[in-house]
């Protein structure tokens, strides 16, 4: 049978999600507990991939397996065997064609940013941070500037493998309180680094550096070299994937906790 689950984790515990030799992974440390309850090896596939401190309100996944467990095995029997920092939330059964990747709809994205002079420290890793002050307006102005179908090669990182640069944003909200601001996006699919460029360039915008449109101007370039660094992974949280309605999959949306 083929088993969907959603699960959160805290990315500073972690080299990202995707498995490498030193098993720091959260696939690595998922992968190991799922074994211990199906009693033979589990491999996962996830909706996408998490760079090293990049978080996950509701990441999905998928796996094959011969066991019949009840979902209480897959979700607490599972956070037994995981280490802090990640959680199973749910376990569904889901037939041969669910495909956490490629069945998937829709991705959500959000980011927390602290503009405050001074640096965090009870947010240090789970907010970026920028101690001049923004102009939330500016940043709105060239995000809406964003939404539609676009090639997004100007905030795509060099080593993306996606096999097209096109991708539909249909939201970019910008929230603010108090010293947090947050950006909340959704697209059919995201480039790798894509987010993290796009809230950098933004914060160019609302320091006072570009106006508004100059966002036009680097979608237009399609030329990673023009636009700014990479910003940091802290503040970065996947809050939900979507899938069509047919496959019965809980639509939770994430949960952050400041």
């Amino acid at each position: 049978m083929r088993i969907a689950l959603g699960l959160e984790y805290d990315g500073r515990h972690f080299c990202g999600w995707q498995t490498q030799p030193d098993g720091r992974t959260v696939q690595d440390a998922l992968e190991a507990a799922l074994t211990e309850i199906a009693s033979h090896p589990v491999k996962v596939l996830a909706a996408g991939r998490t760079d090293a401190g990049v978080h996950a309100a509701e990441q999905v996944v998928h796996f094959d397996t011969q066991a019949s467990r009840p979902a209480t095995a897959w979700v607490r029997g599972v956070n037994r065997f995981l280490p802090p920092g990640v959680a199973v939330l749910w376990a569904h059964e889901v037939s041969d064609d669910f495909h956490a990747r490629f069945s998937a709809s829709a991705r959500s994205y959000s980011y927390y940013l602290l503009n405050h002079p001074v640096r965090p420290g009870l947010a240090a890793g789970r907010a970026g941070w920028f101690h001049s002050p923004l102009d939330v307006d500016a940043m709105r102005d060239a995000a809406q500037r964003l939404l539609g179908t676009h090639d997004f090669s100007s905030f795509r990182a060099a080593e993306c493998q996606a096999r097209t640069p096109v991708k539909s944003l249909a939201r970019f909200d910008i929230h603010q309180h108090g010293d947090l601001i947050r950006f909340d996006l959704n697209a059919d699919a995201f480039l790798h680094h894509m987010v993290r460029n796009l809230v950098g360039a933004l914060v160019y915008v609302g320091k006072g550096a570009y106006p508004p449109a100059w966002i036009e101007a680097l979608l237009a370039e399609r030329d990673r070299r023009r636009a700014p660094p990479t910003f940091m992974p802290d503040g970065l949280y996947l809050t939900g994937v979507t899938y069509p309605p047919h496959f019965g999959l809980p639509q939770t949306g994430g949960r952050i906790f400041f």
